[in-house]
């Protein structure tokens, strides 16, 4: 630009403004301040005064450029043809491969220098006219002044530099003969010999910058020549190769030649009438061409033609030939295959040449055109770390049969999808007669992510914001907190009052921006809060000062630990009556974390959500602790985040809410996140606002996915969807090949296992949820229910509405459907209907997991406890013949009443157990005796009462037995 202000001038040349501002004022050039703008004249003037104060010519100072560089470009093709092997199996040539282009780029450039004017003449100007001596001679008339001397040549020393220094500096004398040298002393002599060093000087630099770009341009020609010889010999090479293709065609060619001439009759004698010139004999024609089917018993016809000189058959010979230099199968049959001459007679004349009828097309050799190999094709066989047997059958273009069969002879039996490691495949590989050879571990994945660490180090960082992570346990007023900072009312509307969903805001408050992430506090969202606590910069502990610290506050406190995230807490709820913070503080030290006024490390803020009272220093403590860290990261390049949350929309397809790490992410942009790609059709901020951009640490809402990624996946951006589905088919195969892994290999531990689960009695269940997390977290609790007897069975999970396919799913598996703040649409309700399933919808965690519970203690087998009712003392024993053995007794204790299982004890040892047959009193049958009085007892199949024995009498109740 032509004008800049003085600051910015200052900076450029390297100088302080105060010296610059000093130099302008002695160079008369106004200039106030450091923001004074300066033109482009002002800058000349300056430029002169400062060449003038340091003893330069004021001709130098406004000097136009002493040289001037042409540059020229010029592109030329080259085109080689490609020659085609020629022979029987010779197809025409396509037109992709009748040449190869070799483009050729010759850069030129070229400098010219101005010698100034004043070099030349400053010799004879420096010289002062003598002034005479005071002898009468008279003055002598000075010579005119030599022309300057040619420049010396490029490359040779100038022949002042090789004279004695003594000889340079003797004092240079005129034409007239007369010394330089003034009357006036050595002043006038001290000036003569600095302006003639200046001059010698600057021919010198002259001399030694022509001879730079004379050497610049000797480098260039000879960049040029090697690009040249490198073009002429790739085009010999394509020359030779046709050539020696086309040798080795003309050789089969004769090879089969010579083995048709031995199995094909001889051809019959031509009439004796025909000269020998009307007789066509090209045998070049003739070896080129091959036989067809049904012609080996057939005489072959001579095509008469008019004789012709040796030089128009050569250049029909020519002609048959195609452009690439190679023979058409038509020429290679006839030179005259479509037209025949007539013959010279009478009447003929003037009639010219004839179309030949074309005959049918007749039916070739039954001969392929390639040749059956000789000996087994080698194979290189990439082999990873694991690959599957299907996979490496088709890496060396086999049957899997084949592998299956040389693992079996090694004493392996594998299926077509079991997995094998790089040692067996190796094995596999080399016994089959391929080359092993070990597969790069650089794949897609890792090339990506190289890639996108080194645009990260090149790029420029800068300050971002801080995402902060609130955590704490449920009902400690976790969003209550995040609602007053953003003055929103999100707990109102939230299910049951708490939270269940990751929630990511960005805040923007006088102080700076702010990214908030929400986490749930219900013990079912662990994994949730681990997530947030890894992609946080600082968490936020909310304990509520009337409650204390509960098992999710010290979970929240080892996750911040975890990921070495700075933790500051905040005492919630401090207006309420019954707050005691001290309380908390005191709790909290049991668990490591200090307050800074007791000495520790940790930021403790008193705050009310409902009130206000403590926020602003909560923000002010937040945004110190940023400044701390000093958090930066690159706005410029790729962009590259984490999944927060994902679900499945079923008007928009698949959303994800990405919070941005680092680099911009844009509309149109193609991400790869997990085992999904695809291509952002829209972004949404928290609010439902569509952006087109989303810097670092600020959460979008992402539509485009191929499908719903995981939670806590990684999303980075990709050049073009060829490599995002690349990655993304990687990642995917890993997976597959992991859960492969799994099932891999049953130890017997694991199949004694598998038997004994098999006598458990299962809820099978089918759970749909509206976000990816909070699916994560209902599968992780429900897996954890269940003992010894019942477990659940998690048939399906997924995100999304309840489809026609999982209510069908249902009804062959047997299962309870569970809707998690989803619904089943027209068509599931209709099956559901029809077949009486169980369906259940819930828009809250902990009642879906009761539920879950009560089903499975359902299934329990009941509890059953035993209570001794009565004791009774064996008397004597009596004989009945209808009862056998009856013993009196005396009831000692409690009631005996009939019916009720009995156990008889001697010695206080049970020796039987049963029931009571008979209870009678004197002879009348009784329900039950009371204590202290006597009774007949009739023991059911039991006949060895003896006298002294007891008679226990017990009841057995049965109680529901939970989880």
């Amino acid at each position: 630009m032509s004008e800049v202000t003085v600051k910015q001038l200052a900076s450029t040349v390297g100088i302080p403004v105060e010296r610059l501002l000093t130099q302008l004022h002695e160079a008369g050039i106004s200039a106030e301040n450091a923001e004074t703008t300066l033109t482009e004249q002002e800058k000349v003037q300056l430029l002169g005064y400062l060449r003038r104060s340091h003893g330069k010519a004021d001709a130098d100072a406004g000097a136009a450029p002493g040289q001037v560089t042409l540059k020229r470009k010029s592109v030329s093709e080259l085109r080689q043809p490609a020659a085609t092997p020629r022979g029987a199996g010779a197809s025409r040539p396509t037109a992709a491969s009748r040449s190869k282009t070799v483009s050729v780029e010759v850069r030129r450039k070229r400098t010219y220098v101005k010698r100034p004017e004043e070099a030349s003449a400053a010799p004879a100007e420096a010289a002062p006219q003598p002034t005479p001596t005071p002898t009468p001679t008279p003055t002598p008339t000075p010579t005119p002044r030599p022309s300057p001397p040619p420049p010396p040549p490029v490359g040779r020393k100038p022949a002042a530099a090789s004279r004695p220094s003594s000889e340079r500096s003797r004092p240079a004398r005129d034409r007239s003969g007369f010394s330089a040298i003034p009357h006036d002393g050595g002043r006038r002599r001290i000036e003569l010999e600095a302006m003639r060093a200046e001059q010698e000087a600057r021919r010198l630099a002259e001399q030694e910058e022509q001879e730079r770009h004379a050497r610049e341009l000797e480098e260039k020609r000879r960049l040029e020549e090697q690009a040249r010889r490198a073009a002429e010999a790739e085009a010999k090479r394509l020359a030779e190769e046709a050539e020696v293709q086309r040798l080795a065609a003309e050789a089969a060619g004769a090879v089969e030649r010579e083995r048709m001439a031995t199995s094909e009759p001889a051809v019959d004698q031509e009439p004796a009438s025909a000269t020998p010139s009307d007789v066509v004999a090209d045998e070049a024609d003739a070896a080129v061409s091959t036989p067809r089917r049904g012609e080996a018993s057939k005489p072959k016809k001579a095509v008469k033609r008019s004789p012709e000189p040796p030089e128009k058959e050569r250049s029909a010979k020519k002609a048959s030939r195609t452009k690439d230099g190679v023979r058409s199968r038509e020429a290679a049959v006839s030179p005259s295959a479509d037209y025949e001459e007539l013959d010279s007679a009478p009447g003929a004349a003037g009639r010219g040449l004839r179309k030949k009828k074309k005959s049918p097309k007749p039916q070739l050799q039954d001969k392929h055109a390639f040749q059956k190999p000789t000996a087994p094709m080698v194979r290189e066989v990439e082999i990873p770390e694991v690959i599957s047997v299907g996979e490496l059958a088709s890496r060396m273009s086999v049957k899997a049969s084949e592998v299956i069969r040389e693992l079996f002879k090694q004493g392996m039996m594998v299926t077509i999808n079991q997995t094998l490691d790089r040692d067996t495949a190796t094995i596999v590989v080399e016994e089959l007669g391929h080359k092993a050879i070990i597969a790069d571990e650089r794949d897609a994945e890792g090339v990506l992510l190289e890639e996108m660490q080194e645009q990260v180090e090149l790029a420029d960082l800068v300050s971002r914001p801080p995402v902060v992570t609130i955590m704490g346990h449920v009902d400690h007023g976790k969003t209550s907190l995040l609602d007053y900072i953003r003055r929103t009312r999100v707990a109102s509307g939230e299910a049951g009052g708490i939270t269940q969903h990751i929630g990511a805001y960005h805040v923007e408050t006088p102080r700076g921006t702010v990214s908030f992430l929400d986490t749930p506090g219900h013990a079912a969202f662990s994994a949730m809060r681990a997530r947030g606590a890894r992609v946080t910069d600082i968490v936020i502990l909310v304990v509520a000062a009337d409650d204390g610290v509960m098992p999710q506050t010290v979970e929240a406190i080892q996750h911040a630990r975890a990921s070495g995230v700075p933790l500051i807490v905040a005492i919630n709820k401090i207006d309420k009556p019954e707050a005691n913070p001290d309380k908390v503080m005191q709790e909290l030290t049991q668990h490591q974390v200090v307050a800074e006024e007791w000495g520790g490390d940790t930021m403790m803020v008193k705050v009310s959500a409902k009130s206000g009272d403590g926020i602003d220093e909560l923000l002010e403590g937040i945004l110190l602790q940023s400044e701390v860290l000093e958090l930066k990261a690159a706005v410029e390049g790729p962009a590259r985040g984490t999944i927060v949350e994902s679900s499945l929309d079923k008007g928009r397809g698949p959303v994800a809410t990405v919070l941005v790490q680092s680099g911009t992410l844009r509309r149109g942009d193609i991400i790869v996140s997990g085992g999904e790609y695809g291509r952002v059709r829209a972004m949404f901020d928290e609010s439902g606002t569509q952006v087109d951009a989303a810097g670092p640490s600020i959460p979008v809402q992402v539509l485009g996915l191929s499908g719903t990624p995981f939670a806590g996946d990684d999303v980075m951006t990709v050049a073009d969807e060829r490599r995002a589905r690349e990655v993304a088919d990687l990642r995917s195969a890993r997976t597959r090949q992991n859960r492969f892994d799994e099932q891999r290999g049953v130890s017997l531990d694991q199949l004694f296992s598998q038997l004994k689960e098999g006598e458990q009695k299962s809820v099978n269940l089918i759970i749909k949820a509206d976000v990816q997390g909070s699916l994560e977290a209902l599968k992780d609790s429900l897996l954890k229910l269940g003992n010894d007897e019942v477990k659940v069975a998690l048939v399906a999970a997924g995100v999304g509405g309840i489809t026609e396919s999982d209510a069908n799913l249902a009804v062959t598996s047997n299962a309870i459907l569970l809707g998690f703040n989803v619904r089943a649409d027209a068509a599931a309700r209709r099956v559901i209907e029809e077949k009486g399933l169980d369906l259940r919808y819930y828009s809250i965690i902990y009642e879906l997991i009761d539920d879950v519970k009560k089903a499975l203690s359902g299934l329990l087998s009941p509890l059953v406890t035993e209570e001794i009712v009565g004791l009774a003392q064996v008397r004597d024993v009596f004989r009945s013949s209808k009862f056998g053995a009856v013993a009196g007794c005396m009831v000692t204790e409690g009631v005996i009443k009939r019916n009720n299982p009995i156990r008889v004890l001697r010695n206080n040892v049970v020796i039987y157990e049963g029931a009571l047959e008979s209870l009678r009193r004197f002879k009348d049958d009784v329900s039950e005796v009371k204590a202290g009085v006597e009774c007949g007892v009739g023991v059911k199949n039991y006949n060895d009462v003896q006298p002294g024995d007891q008679i226990e009498v017990f009841e057995r109740t049965e109680r529901a037995r939970e989880l």
